[in-house]
């Protein structure tokens, strides 16, 4: 089996804490071999926490893009600069991974997926929740209590005051949402994974911290495009006082219903009930659990990355730019629509 050589560009928290781990639990697969930071100390000191030989700790990132011995560019940096790196790694022919959310702009969003589009090699998105065990589960079944009719789904949490990646850039920031689009993105992943896609949304938004720089909260109505008029509500944020920290996700149907509870990722719950009214029950509260991998999605997201680049087919990708540029024009329609008092706003195609 051969071993991919990643370069990494920006070696921060998350690269340290979750990519370096996951890349080391799959070492059949990968290997670190070199990385970029324009802080020229940090990058010598990640080299040195990762095994990365000093002389492959660039001062230029695409020098780093162009080593031929490196198969996959690996960018965590503040997604405005993700636009750049692609078109770096389209001109060298390079695989490339992105941070979530897909670019700062929906303008940005869309040069990537065009790129992607007319590029041979893939070009993914580090969309952990697109692989998490609970999305499958729920798949599993909606045929069940389907014909699907609408849905709840709830991710709402207590503001953290010390919270280790609120970074200046994530404090001032250029993508659109600000912590809608940094963290929402996740939860619309599974929404659009079990329901596919949303074809328009009614909303408000509000900014409840001064740290978060822009709207920090959405309450929202969501039409899908898939199913007979299937709607439901969207409703996340994480800046409120003290409350417990939720995420649930209950879709209800003709013939039952099915509730995620998400809230522990640690004991994750599915609860079925089947029937198709109040007196008829086939099921009846069954709790299907399940577990969820130590990395929440990220080895399974490498894994799918090195199954596209070694069979040469991009099409293996599951985190596309377009998959993931929706979950961001979702966040657009949402604030938009909040800008016109709720009015119903599609959601921009890509």
């Amino acid at each position: 089996m051969a071993v991919l050589n990643v370069g990494i560009i920006g070696t921060g928290i998350f690269a340290r804490e979750r990519h370096v781990p996951s890349y080391e639990a799959l070492g059949d697969k990968f290997k670190v071999k070199a990385c970029f930071n324009r802080h020229k100390e940090k990058a010598l000191a990640f080299a040195e926490f990762a095994h990365i030989d000093p002389s492959k700790v660039y001062d230029n990132a695409e020098e780093l893009i162009k080593d031929p011995e490196i198969d996959l560019i690996d960018v965590l940096v503040p997604n405005q600069f993700n636009l750049e790196f692609v078109q770096l790694a389209a001109k060298h022919n390079k695989p490339i991974l992105l941070e979530k959310p897909v670019a700062a702009t929906v303008a940005q969003t869309k040069e990537i997926v065009n790129i992607a589009k007319h590029c041979d090699q893939p070009i993914g998105i580090s969309e952990n929740w697109l692989y998490l065990e609970a999305g499958k589960v729920l798949k599993k079944h909606l045929k069940q209590i389907g014909p699907i009719v609408s849905f709840t789904y709830n991710s709402t949490g207590p503001f953290v005051s010390k919270n280790k990646y609120a970074t200046a850039w994530r404090a001032k920031p250029e993508h659109i949402g600000g912590f809608l689009s940094d963290g929402g993105v996740h939860q619309l992943a599974l929404l659009t994974d079990v329901l596919g896609p949303v074809a328009s949304v009614s909303a408000l938004t509000k900014q409840v911290r001064q740290e978060s720089g822009t709207d920090d909260i959405v309450y929202s109505t969501v039409k899908m495009e898939d199913g007979d008029n299937v709607f439901g509500t969207f409703t996340y944020g994480s800046a409120f006082g003290a409350t417990d920290k939720w995420t649930v996700f209950k879709i209800y149907g003709e013939n039952g219903s099915v509730f995620l509870n998400l809230s522990n990722k640690g004991a994750p719950v599915l609860t079925l009930n089947v029937g198709p009214n109040a007196e008829t029950f086939e099921i009846k509260n069954e709790n299907i659990t399940f577990t969820e991998n130590e990395s929440f999605g990220v080895t399974d997201e490498f894994s799918n990355m090195y199954e596209a680049i070694v069979a040469k087919d991009k099409t293996l990708v599951k985190g596309t730019p377009a998959v993931c540029g929706h979950h961001l024009l979702i966040v657009a329609a949402f604030l938009e629509s909040s800008k016109q008092n709720g009015s119903n706003v599609a959601v921009e195609k890509l």
